[in-house]
């Protein structure tokens, strides 16, 4: 399929290809960096969708969990590990920015007690959630795990902080810290994000304690839209194993159906 033809085929099926405006973009930590991008107009988004940026030269866009957003404005959390997030961090204000989304199914926000499990760069859409259960009264816990205190954005506001190294908070993995963590403030659901084995291990812990979780997935993806099946994970449904891809059947799942590998 030539791009040109593979581009048609995401704006008849999406309709959400925008045109943007860089507004802002900054260092928020040693490794992370905020990119703030402003359309001419207002747009809804939920906790735990992401965004599609256009990197010049690319043929495949990257995708972003959304970590801010203020009715036109949309705020995106990244590292530079590749051609495409080095594109990006030499935007500058003002420049032009062309981006697909929202895409994805955000998170289901219940009125009940929750914690808020984050990891490394997957602190992005917890913040974001975080806020969404603020606005609605909802009481929270946000606790995030980081190889050290280089990883952790300094814009963000955590209750519980642990490091591999012990440079800042607890020291060593927020997994090891998931019971007591339960036992102390007794949620009622579990809200994740991060790598495979923090969302796996979160999902099984939780089921111990009959506590429902919600995860949010991290995988490469191409289209992201659910048509190159290049993100498909195993879930359960109806007694049933069926694939589901992470960018439009997801990135968000119930813990219990994910088929964990």
């Amino acid at each position: 399929m030539k791009s040109s033809e593979a581009s048609e085929m995401i704006t008849e099926k999406t309709k959400k290809i925008y045109k943007a405006k860089v507004s802002r973009i900054e260092k928020v930590s040693s490794l992370s960096h905020l990119i703030e991008i402003e359309l001419p107009f207002e747009i809804d988004i939920k906790a735990g969708q992401f965004i599609s940026i256009y990197c010049s030269g690319l043929t495949l866009r990257r995708p972003f969990s959304v970590y801010s957003h203020a009715k036109n404005k949309i705020g995106i959390l990244f590292k530079e590990r590749g051609e495409g997030t080095k594109y990006i961090k030499s935007l500058k204000p003002g420049d032009d920015i062309d981006i697909i989304g929202p895409l994805g199914n955000g998170f289901d926000i219940k009125n009940k007690k929750a914690l808020l499990i984050g990891a490394g760069i997957g602190v992005a859409p917890m913040a974001f959630l975080k806020t969404k259960l603020d606005e609605k009264g909802i009481e929270n816990l946000f606790a995030c795990g980081f190889l050290n205190k280089n990883e952790i954005p300094q814009i963000i506001n955590l209750d519980k902080i642990y490091t591999d190294d012990g440079s800042k908070g607890e020291k060593g993995s927020i997994l090891n810290y998931l019971g007591l963590l339960i036992n102390e403030y007794n949620p009622e659901i579990i809200y994740a994000c991060g790598p495979l084995i923090v969302l796996k291990t979160v999902a099984q812990v939780a089921q111990q304690y009959n506590i429902e979780t919600q995860v949010a997935m991290e995988k490469v993806m191409a289209c992201g839209i659910g048509v190159c099946r290049g993100c498909v994970i195993d879930i359960k449904k109806d007694g049933k194993t069926i694939n589901a891809t992470v960018c439009k059947d997801g990135p968000v799942f119930s813990g219990s159906e994910v088929v964990w590998q």
